[in-house]
C-alpha cells in the first residue's frame, strides 16, 4: 500500500506522519496522534463521534482522508479544554448533567462548539436540527440541547462566535 507523509496542524502543534494512502483522518489523529478522544463509532458519519474541526468548521473524521487534511488546521476535543479548565461547553454539559456513557460526549461538544459559532445556539429547533448527525444512545437529548443554549447564551458563547467568526 503507498504512504504518504501528513502534516496537520493539531490543537496548535504540528503533528507529521508517513500514513498508508488511505488512512481516514481519525485513524490520523488516534493512532500517529495518540488523541484517543474522537471516537469511531460508525465509520459511515452516521454518529458523529468523531467530530472534529478542520478549519474552524466541525466535520465528521471518519469520512475525510487525513491527506485530504494535508495543511489544514484540526481541533479535537483535547484541544479545546482540559480537566483542571473545561471549556465553557465543557462546563455547562457537567451543569446540565448532559452526559451518560460519554461515548458520544466529544463529537457532541465539537459540534455543539460549532453550532454556537455558527450564531445558531439560540433557537432550540435550530440546535436540535444541527444535531441530528449526532447520536447519543443516553440522554434523551434535552440536556444536550439545554447545554449548548446556555453556552451560546453566556458570555464566553458570545465570545466564542466572536473569535471564531473571524477565521
Amino acid at each position: 500500500m503507498p504512504t504518504l507523509n501528513i502534516t496537520l496542524a493539531v490543537n496548535g502543534q504540528v503533528q507529521s506522519h508517513e500514513v498508508e494512502a488511505r488512512t481516514l483522518l481519525v485513524h490520523y489523529l488516534r493512532d500517529h496522534c495518540g488523541l484517543t478522544g474522537s471516537h469511531v463509532g460508525c465509520d459511515t458519519t452516521q454518529c458523529g463521534c468523531c467530530t472534529v474541526h478542520l478549519d474552524g468548521r466541525a466535520i465528521k473524521s471518519c469520512t475525510v482522508l487525513a491527506a485530504q487534511a494535508q495543511g489544514a488546521e484540526i481541533t479535537t476535543i483535547e484541544g479545546i479544554g482540559s480537566v483542571e479548565r473545561l471549556h465553557p461547553l465543557q462546563d455547562a454539559f457537567r451543569r446540565h448533567h448532559a452526559l451518560q456513557c460519554g461515548f458520544c460526549t466529544p463529537g457532541m461538544v465539537m459540534q455543539g462548539i460549532d453550532i454556537v459559532r455558527r450564531g445558531r445556539g439560540g433557537d432550540e429547533a435550530a440546535v436540535r436540527h444541527d444535531l441530528e448527525g449526532n447520536l447519543c444512545r443516553c440522554t434523551g437529548y434535552q440536556n444536550i440541547v439545554d447545554a449548548i443554549m446556555d453556552y451560546a447564551g453566556s458570555a464566553a458563547g458570545d465570545a466564542a462566535v466572536a473569535v471564531e467568526g473571524r477565521r
